[in-house]
């Protein structure tokens, strides 16, 4: 039987996640989840690929509030904020995204972290990032500030896998899925179009294309060319060297950690 084995929320888009036992799925994706991005002051989105030290952010979010912890740094709490006078950023190719500034205290941690001016933003209520629409399911299908769809999927088959590869295994963190599965082969996911766990039922739209992110160890900071390489050896495909797949949510609803994943199609 396939069961949800974890599920995980990444609140700001940069920075590393937090595992949860439930979520909330919304048709942006799960609750809270890359609803934040570390922007420059022109609004541009930032990465672990310019600044690695994003890895070591933990955010927590509890009660619309946000905590901010790093290593032997002051940790910061502050409200979040997705109404008011908005301002754009820029994320990828969408440009002039509708978002609200989050303030001079949070972008002042931040900045003191990175050693650069920084910002942090949330995605304004109401705005809907349109999904490519060579991969869309319905007109409306929208995410946030994640790279291109609401949910990225892997099981946990697929990691064992890719481990028995290595010189060194890896863990599933490097990859940064919402929703881990595990009970099928490796790579089954590919396979699938459409899953259904409790009442909320999704699409399986596109293969996750890979990038220099994955070679950075969350913990150490330390980069190597692993996982890239190896995975290149036999997951290389049109787009890019495989790992995941972006999910697009047709309803909304909960989902929990020990649900079974039942595949429609």
């Amino acid at each position: 039987m396939i069961q949800l084995s974890n599920l995980t929320y990444y609140p700001i888009k940069a920075c590393r996640g937090f595992d949860v036992a439930e979520s909330q799925v919304e048709r942006m994706g799960l609750a809270n989840d890359r609803r934040m991005m570390v922007v420059t002051p022109a609004g541009e989105f930032l990465t672990q690929r310019e600044y690695p030290r994003l890895a070591l952010v933990t955010p927590a979010v509890k009660n619309g509030m946000v905590t901010l912890s790093a290593p032997n740094f002051d940790s910061l709490q502050f409200g979040i904020q997705s109404t008011g006078t908005p301002t754009s950023v820029n994320i990828w190719k969408s440009k002039d995204v509708s978002a609200i500034d989050q303030g001079d205290e949070s972008a002042q941690w931040l900045s003191d972290w990175l050693g650069v001016s920084v910002r942090l933003a949330h995605v304004a209520d109401g705005f809907k990032r349109k999904l490519n629409p060579a991969y869309a399911i319905n007109a409306d299908d929208h995410t946030g500030f994640a790279d291109g769809y609401p949910i990225l999927i892997i099981s946990e088959e697929s990691l064992l896998d890719l481990n028995s590869r290595l010189d060194s295994a890896v863990p599933m963190n490097r990859f940064r899925p919402n929703i881990v599965v595990k009970g099928c082969d490796p790579f089954a996911e590919e396979t699938w179009k459409r899953i259904r766990i409790g009442g909320v039922e999704m699409a399986l739209v596109k293969p996750c294309a890979r990038c220099m992110v994955t070679t950075i160890d969350k913990d150490t900071l330390a980069k190597s060319k692993e996982p890239l390489k190896t995975l290149s050896t036999y997951r290389k495909q049109e787009l890019g060297v495989i790992f995941g797949m972006n999910i697009i949510p047709l309803n909304e609803g909960v989902v929990r950690v020990g649900m079974s994943v039942e595949v429609l199609e």
